[in-house]
């Protein structure tokens, strides 16, 4: 019951319950994005949901469109500044997936929705992380989120998804709280946020 209705009745509740006092918040950011790092402010990409259906996600940019001579987009590193690096860190670039979270695309616990072009690369077993709706915080993030390699990743989102339940979920929560504060795993070392997945 938790899984097919409590879970989506929370996602609302608990998103509307913190998209009315965060509004402050998206204002104030919206307006520092736009100064800081150019329009749009928004950060709009297709990712994978639920059984792969292709959702648009949200998210306050954290990158400027900086490019080389050729008009190719520089490098990750190069293209986020301290202000960038700041939202991601304390993961308030993250904060318009909320919207998503209401729509139904996203929970506020899952798997991280992660690239559309890695669909074909994953394994029978890894493809098993899109059983569940994509989230906000996940299994994965709680144990060291992008630091994390990839085998490691896709190991915690299908334990997840074999395992989800109102008390994992909860666990989960507190842990993301603990991991955001203490700002741990925000990228792999020597990396913007984390490697590219190759299909290992």
């Amino acid at each position: 019951m938790y899984k097919t209705f409590v879970k989506r009745l929370l996602d609302i509740l608990l998103s509307l319950l913190a998209l009315i006092p965060l509004s402050p918040v998206f204002l104030v950011l919206w307006i520092r994005v736009r100064q800081e790092l150019g329009r749009p402010a928004l950060f709009r990409q297709e990712r994978p949901g639920k059984d792969g259906r292709i959702f648009t996600m949200y998210k306050f940019r954290s990158m400027t469109d900086e490019t080389d001579a050729n008009g190719t987009p520089l490098p990750d590193a190069e293209r986020l500044p301290p202000f960038g690096a700041m939202l991601r860190r304390t993961s308030l670039d993250e904060l318009p997936e909320l919207f998503n979270v209401l729509r139904g695309e996203m929970s506020l616990i899952g798997p991280r929705p992660l690239l559309v072009r890695y669909l074909p690369l994953y394994s029978a077993e890894q493809a098993r992380r899109h059983e569940v709706k994509p989230g906000l915080t996940g299994w994965a993030q709680v144990h060291g989120r992008n630091a994390l390699r990839w085998e490691d990743k896709f190991r915690h989102d299908v334990w997840y998804a074999d395992h989800l339940s109102a008390g994992l979920d909860l666990r989960i929560f507190i842990k993301t709280v603990r991991a955001v504060l203490k700002r741990e795993g925000v990228s792999q070392d020597g990396q913007a946020t984390m490697e590219e997945f190759t299909g290992k």
